[in-house]
């Protein structure tokens, strides 16, 4: 995640952890089905996030990758949907 878009691990996981985070589970923007897409706040970086995750089994994810999220998944978090 940092060497694409300069999100620390820390961010993404105060992202993921953030009580009104929206997940989309599958992702609709996946491919292949096994990823998930979380909006949510990151105190630290004061930003709402999107973050993808991908299963690995047994309800366990690892955090593919992330980013400042733009307008339209700002619009979603807000929203709450």
């Amino acid at each position: 995640m940092w060497d694409n878009h300069k999100v620390a691990a820390v961010e993404a996981d105060e992202a993921v952890g953030d009580v009104d985070a929206i997940w989309f589970d599958p992702d609709p923007a996946s491919r292949s089905g096994k990823s998930v897409r979380v909006i949510g706040y990151s105190h630290s970086r004061r930003a709402i996030l999107t973050v993808i995750l991908v299963h690995v089994g047994d309800g366990a994810y690892y955090g593919a990758d992330g980013w400042e999220s733009n307008p339209a998944d700002q619009r979603r978090y807000r929203e709450g949907q």
